[in-house]
């Protein structure tokens, strides 16, 4: 009888994990079939590095909006907080008083710390006043926005380092840019801190039932707020790429930004109720967004329709998300 209920729940266990990771897997690698298929430039070296670039910054993004959605929250202010990391960094390494390699480090630093405080406050805020995410973030949205605009006097500023543009542009084996393999290291450590701290396993509790894990008696908005804040960090993580990648820093960075990261987190099966999801699966989902926006662009697909089908898979991956949580309960009952 012991041996069949083991069998029943490895079973169970492996249908999960089709349902989850296996099947978005599936999804991709239809998707880069189907596009080898239809545009002949689509697997080549310089393309798939190509993509591997696109996808970096919105995987990092994506990476800190997961604990965030895990919890049943969300964050709308990370373009805008992109965009102010952005100047902060911009200004430090342009700082001609400074030499470059203090410079350099001075603007990670700041860049990582301002996302760190802006995502703690959005977390305090909505926690001691009980106010939703999506209202405060909404809030942030507009005021790190406005604070880029009034620091930058809303000017561009460039003239980064040159050793700072070279490690921008570098790839090794002629694939992999070194932003995607910092994107990659992120979404190693989130995963090992989700599933083997004690940290991670309350962000899954307190988003699957946060009122038992606060009878339970543990500080469940230190957790939350942690979770913000951590959302804040790789933002300011992101901004750095984005500055390595582009050699800019701008006040108009960012547009959008919020609701690609909700997308790859969505498609990539982290529920928006809160407690179920993996970031692996966040990073098959930016790595979906990306190849689909890659393809399309080299099928002829113009930048408006490709935005219009950005927002239907949202649409499709939130639809998808609800069947594919009744299926799972089915199948664990």
């Amino acid at each position: 009888m012991t041996s069949k209920i083991t069998e029943n729940t490895r079973w169970r266990s492996l249908i999960n994990v089709f349902l989850k990771e296996v099947g978005i897997g599936v999804v991709l690698l239809v998707l880069v079939v189907a596009f080898s298929l239809a545009a002949p430039r689509f697997f080549s070296v310089l393309n798939v590095s190509n993509i591997f670039t696109q996808i970096s910054i919105n995987t990092v993004i994506a990476v800190g909006m997961t604990f965030v959605i895990l919890l049943g929250g969300i964050d709308l202010s990370v373009g805008s907080v992109l965009a102010l990391c952005s100047i902060i960094a911009g200004k430090a390494l342009t700082n001609p008083s400074l030499p470059f390699g203090t410079a350099i480090v001075l603007a990670v630093t700041l860049s990582i710390a301002s996302g760190m405080l802006i995502g703690f406050f959005n977390g305090f805020i909505s926690e001691t006043w009980k106010i939703h995410s999506f209202i405060v973030t909404l809030g942030m949205l507009n005021i790190a926005r406005g604070l880029a605009l009034q620091i930058s006097h809303s000017r561009t500023i460039f003239n980064f380092p040159q050793i700072f543009k070279d490690f921008g542009t570098t790839t090794y084996f002629e694939v992999f840019p070194a932003i995607f393999l910092i994107a990659l290291a992120l979404v190693v450590i989130g995963t090992i801190i989700l599933r083997k701290t004690v940290f991670g396993r309350m962000i899954f509790a307190i988003g699957n039932n946060e009122e038992s894990v606060r009878l339970s008696g543990h500080n469940v908005k230190f957790y939350k707020v942690m979770a913000y804040t951590i959302c804040g960090g790789t933002v300011g993580i992101a901004t750095i790429m984005y500055m390595l990648r582009m050699g800019i820093a701008s006040p108009i960075l960012g547009v959008g930004f919020e609701l690609n990261a909700i997308a790859a987190v969505v498609i990539g099966g982290t529920s928006m109720s809160g407690g179920k999801g993996s970031l692996i699966g966040t990073f098959l989902g930016a790595s979906i967004m990306g190849v689909l926006n890659n393809g399309l662009l080299l099928i002829g697909m113009g930048d408006f329709a490709r935005q219009i089908v950005t927002g239907a898979i949202i649409i499709l991956a939130v639809i998808l998300d609800t069947y594919r949580n009744k299926l799972s309960a089915k199948f664990n009952a």
